[in-house]
C-alpha cells in the first residue's frame, strides 16, 4: 500500500473496497492503522475505508523535534484531498478523534459527516472534580517514559488512564509492542502542552454535517464529561453509549461497531 508525502512527512495509508462513500478513520495515540482491523472487513463491504498510521507512527515517518497537533490535522485534510475524498466520512477514536473535531472546526467543508468516540479533550472540562487525579495518572506515565522505560509507560497508560486495570494482559502482544514502538509519540504529544486538549466549540457550532458522539460506559468517567462538552457544539448530533465497552469498542466490541457506524453513515447520505 502506498506511503505518500503529506506536508513534507512520510504517510503509511492503505484503502479497503473498492466502490461506496469514502470513509477515512483517525487512530488514537500509541496504536496504528491495524486498530481498525476488526471493523475494516465488515464497513468495506459498502464503503472506501481509508486508514493510515498518523505521522509518528508505526509505518510512518517519525520527524525529529518538538511535533503539533495541527501537524496531525493538515496531515489528515492532505490525506483527504489527495485521493479525491471530499466530502469524507470521518470516524476518530480517542486523540484521532480530537484531531477530527478540530479539522471539523476548521475545514468542514471537507466532512460528508463525522463520528468521534472519546477525545481527551482534558481542558474543556478545567475544574472538574476528577480532574486532578487524572493529570497525576498521566504525569507519572510521562515520567516513567522520560526514565528510558517505554514498555513499563505502555502498561501504566492502558491501565491507569485508558482502558483500567488488568487491560494490558488482555491485549494481543502485537497490539502491546505497537504501544511500547510509539510511546515516544504520545511522550511528544504530551510536551505540547494545553493546545491538544482542547477545541473551539464555537467554531465546531457552526459545522452542519451529521455528527456522531460515542463512548462507552466502562471508560473512566472524564470521557463522558467531556463529550457533554462537545455535544453542546452539536445539539443535534447522535450519541451512542457501548454497554459493556470502554476505550476502544472498535477493538473490543468490533460487530456493535460496525452496526452503529454503518446505521449512522446511512442516516448521513440520507
Amino acid at each position: 500500500m502506498p506511503i505518500d508525502h503529506f506536508n513534507g512527512v512520510r504517510i503509511y495509508w492503505e484503502q479497503t473496497g473498492a466502490s461506496g462513500p469514502p470513509v477515512v478513520f483517525v487512530h488514537g495515540s500509541w496504536g496504528d492503522h491495524h486498530n481498525w482491523d476488526a471493523v475494516v472487513p465488515a464497513l468495506a463491504r459498502t464503503c472506501r475505508v481509508f486508514t493510515y498510521d498518523r505521522r509518528g507512527h508505526s509505518q510512518s515517518e517519525r520527524p525529529a523535534g518538538q511535533g503539533h497537533i495541527d501537524e496531525d490535522v493538515n496531515d489528515l485534510a492532505a490525506l483527504i484531498r489527495a485521493n479525491g475524498l471530499t466530502p469524507a466520512h470521518v470516524v476518530g477514536n480517542s486523540f484521532g478523534a480530537a484531531i477530527a473535531l478540530k479539522l471539523a472546526a476548521s475545514e468542514p467543508d471537507l466532512f460528508a459527516s463525522l463520528a468521534v468516540h472519546e477525545p481527551p479533550l482534558l481542558a474543556l472540562i478545567e475544574g472538574h472534580p476528577m480532574l486532578a487525579a487524572v493529570h497525576q495518572r498521566i504525569g507519572a506515565v510521562v515520567e516513567t517514559l522520560r526514565s528510558g522505560n517505554s514498555t513499563l509507560g505502555a502498561e501504566q497508560f492502558v491501565e491507569t488512564v485508558a482502558l483500567g486495570r488488568g487491560a494490558w494482559a488482555q491485549l494481543p502482544p502485537a497490539m502491546q509492542q505497537t504501544f511500547v514502538f510509539n510511546a515516544p509519540t504520545w511522550l511528544d504529544e504530551m510536551n505540547e502542552g494545553e493546545h491538544v486538549m482542547t477545541v473551539d466549540l464555537g467554531r465546531l457550532a457552526t459545522f452542519s454535517r451529521p455528527v456522531l458522539i460515542s463512548q462507552g460506559d466502562q471508560s473512566p468517567p472524564f470521557f463522558a464529561a467531556i463529550l457533554d462538552r462537545v455535544a453542546v457544539a452539536f445539539p443535534h448530533a447522535q450519541r451512542h453509549t457501548f454497554r459493556g465497552a470502554g476505550h476502544v469498542p472498535h477493538v473490543t466490541h468490533p460487530d456493535e461497531y460496525v452496526g452503529v457506524v454503518t446505521r449512522f453513515l446511512e442516516s448521513a447520505r440520507g
